[in-house]
């Protein structure tokens, strides 16, 4: 896993020094590209919730020039708040980036992901469940709800350690995921703010997000209903299949290039 992890290290590089090298005039490629991205999270992230959503929904409920159809504006509202959380993982990571400062993860940046999604629930303090939902998406075992914040405090608490900080952050990111959707602190969105919370954690190190393709839906569930070993090689592989996508992507926009140029 150490070396998959090196090699992985070498191939987000590459990403992001071909995306920095584009002239002026072709930055559009690299929004481009990162919009389609953000499609793709989006979708894989609803669809391992169960929830398929067709490429012209996404985009009629992001793109506020297109006029949507009115019975399908509560899965659009639901669509937008996710994006919006993923505008604020990117804002924040280029802030940070222009600080060279990491804020430490705190209970309040897991609430303040948690408002994105649940946005009726953000002028609250932080509620969590009261109760074991009989019917849930995830079948693992789960945190009692009068353990659940002692349970956020020790994952906080365990981000933060020495320990965890010794760890590559794709590791640490994985694990804080896990641990967070173990715990199951909501009835509803537990899953989308775990994932929330390492792609924080992966964005802000430089990383592209970490998108758990619909096609591992099944491997997912059972990493989390058995043991959290396999969530590490779960997480490398979705990473090295977006690093190999983007870079696939931009051999094709250099191939156009010279194209051009040689015409």
């Amino acid at each position: 896993m150490e070396n998959r992890l090196i090699e992985l290290d070498g191939k987000m590089a590459q990403v992001a020094e071909r995306m920095a090298g584009f002239p002026q005039s072709l930055r559009y490629i690299a929004t481009d590209f990162q919009a389609k991205l953000d499609l793709s999270w989006i979708y894989h992230d609803h669809a391992l919730e169960g929830v398929v959503l067709s490429y012209s929904e996404l985009k009629a409920a992001i793109d506020s020039r297109i006029i949507s159809d009115v019975t399908l504006i509560p899965m659009y509202e639901e669509i937008k708040r996710q994006k919006e959380a993923i505008d604020w993982i990117r804002e924040q990571a280029a802030l940070q980036k222009a600080a060279k400062k990491r804020p430490a993860i705190t209970m309040d940046l897991i609430k303040r992901l948690h408002d994105f999604l649940s946005p009726e629930l953000a002028s609250k303090q932080l509620q969590y469940r009261k109760e074991n939902p009989i019917h849930r998406l995830y079948y693992h075992d789960i945190a009692q709800p009068d353990k659940i914040q002692a349970a956020v405090k020790k994952l906080v608490d365990w981000i933060e350690d020495d320990e965890a900080q010794s760890l590559h952050v794709v590791k640490r990111a994985a694990f804080a995921h896990y641990r967070l959707l173990a715990i199951y602190p909501w009835t509803k969105n537990s899953g989308r703010v775990a994932r929330l919370l390492m792609n924080y954690m992966l964005v802000r190190e430089g990383y592209m997000p970490c998108v758990v393709h619909y096609t591992d839906r099944q491997r997912y569930y059972e990493v989390m209903r058995n043991e959290n070993a396999g969530i590490l090689p779960l997480v490398v592989d979705s990473l090295t299949n977006g690093v190999d996508t983007a870079l696939k992507f931009l051999d094709e926009v250099q191939t156009v290039r010279r194209q051009k140029r040689a015409s």
